[in-house]
């Protein structure tokens, strides 16, 4: 996190905000994905949009990338420390999710 914020929850949500990272950080709180089973539990999102979001979630520490040296390259994401350490929160949003979901 490079920037200065007066509010922790603006640097919260400038952090794991926006339609896509809470769904990705959702999917890498149950385990380790690569980069195609990702796409597949989130087929709305366009391969660049996934690319993106993956980046600057690296970029934030939140996300590991490990690239494995075989043909073709493997990748696989994986959270980080700091990315568990938003698991309460995660977990609380879920439980409002299903809360509030209308269904």
């Amino acid at each position: 996190m490079t920037e200065s914020y007066f509010c922790p929850v603006t640097a919260t949500v400038s952090i794991v905000g926006g339609k896509w990272k809470p769904l990705i950080l959702w999917i890498l709180f149950q385990e380790k994905r690569r980069f195609s089973q990702l796409k597949k539990f989130i087929p709305k999102i366009t391969q660049k949009m996934l690319t993106q979001q993956l980046r600057e979630l690296e970029r934030d520490g939140i996300v590991h990338r490990e690239v494995y040296p075989v043909v073709p390259p493997q990748v696989e994401y994986s959270l980080t420390q700091k990315g568990y350490s938003l698991a309460p929160i995660l977990l609380e949003m879920e439980k409002w999710g299903h809360a509030n979901m209308k269904g």
